[in-house]
Formats: C-alpha cells, structure tokens, sequence
C-alpha cells in the first residue's frame, strides 16, 4: 500500500493519508460478496415493498434486478467476510448492540445537557487518543460511528494502528488507557462479538 504526506499536518498525528492502489482499485469483487449484497438488498426491498401492497411476482422480480445491480455495484464495499454474517449469535449481540448505545446516548445526552445548563459550564474540551482492539475495518467503523453519535464525543481520526482521536466535551484523563476505558471500553467489546 503506497502512502504519501498529508498537507497541514497536525502535531497529534502522524498525517498520512492512504493511497488506493489501481489494482485493488479494479478488483472483481468475489462472488460470495455479489450474493451476499444481492441477499440483503432484496430483503430489504421486500421489507419495504411489502406493507403497502401483496408480495407479487412483479415485486420480486422488479426487486431482484434491482438487487442483482446493486450486487455488482456495491460489492466492492461489503463485508471482507460475508460468510459471518449467517451466524445467528451476531444477530442477538447486534440487538444487544442497539439497546447498549441507545442507553449510552440516553446517558450522554443528559450529561450534556447538565453541562449545557450549569451556571459555569463545567467542561474541558479537547482532543484525546484511545486505542481500539478491533481489527476489521466493519468494527472500527461502527466503533468510530457510535462515538460520534453518543453527544459529548466526537471521532476525529482513525489511524491504521487502531488510534482514534476523539474530541471530548469534558476530558478527565489524557492517558490513553484511561481514556480508552471511558470512551471505547463500553463498546468495543460488544462490536467485537459482533464483527469478529
């Protein structure tokens, strides 16, 4: 993988940004990846399609090319891994997922709001580096994602050594340990049964 220097490089990273290489660039994604798409993209066309009028032959059909192009196009993107997706124990960490970063966005979004409403606006702002543990680029991305969603915190960058920079609306420890506790520790470990 070529890479090159980033322009106005900031002091707290090193600010090397990626260079696709043409010839991962012009892969045929594999089959599996083309069936794993064309699968998803139709259950959910038929998910849609579905309560507002019967399941008829035109429905499927008219969603299985539309599924089977989307196939083509996006598989590209799709998991490096679709055959993990048909154990069933994801599917239960992921429902588990969903009710663990409802919770934390709960919890946060009522800090933030005391932070708000405080007479003297106790925060400390800034931009703190955790470590993740995740491998997959699927998990980090998700990672990085339910950070950025919980208020309060904000991923920043990901490095390709599992860094994340993350600025926080009230930092209590600038130890990447301790921070990486606080800000990745209540999702890591729910992503990786999901991911990897």
């Amino acid at each position: 993988m070529l890479y090159r220097k980033a322009p106005n490089t900031h002091n707290w990273y090193s600010g090397y940004n990626k260079v696709i290489n043409v010839e991962e660039a012009t892969e045929k994604p594999k089959i599996s990846k083309v069936v794993f798409v064309f699968a998803v993209t139709l259950a959910v066309w038929l998910l849609f399609t579905w309560p507002f009028a019967p399941v008829d032959w035109a429905t499927i059909i008219a969603g299985s090319i539309i599924s089977l192009i989307s196939g083509t196009i996006l598989a590209g993107v799709a998991t490096q891994h679709p055959i993990k997706a048909l154990n069933p124990v994801r599917y239960f960490w992921a429902a588990c997922y969903v009710f663990a970063l409802a919770w934390w966005v709960m919890v946060a979004n009522l800090d933030v709001a005391f932070r708000v409403l405080h007479p003297d606006v106790p925060i400390n702002p800034g931009i703190v580096k955790v470590k993740t543990k995740l491998k997959s680029d699927s998990a980090k991305t998700a990672l990085a994602n339910s950070i950025t969603l919980t208020p309060g915190t904000m991923t920043v960058d990901l490095s390709d050594e599992g860094h994340l920079y993350v600025h926080w609306i009230n930092i209590s420890s600038t130890e990447v340990e301790e921070a990486t506790r606080e800000v990745v520790g209540r999702f890591e470990w729910l992503l990786r049964r999901i991911f990897e």
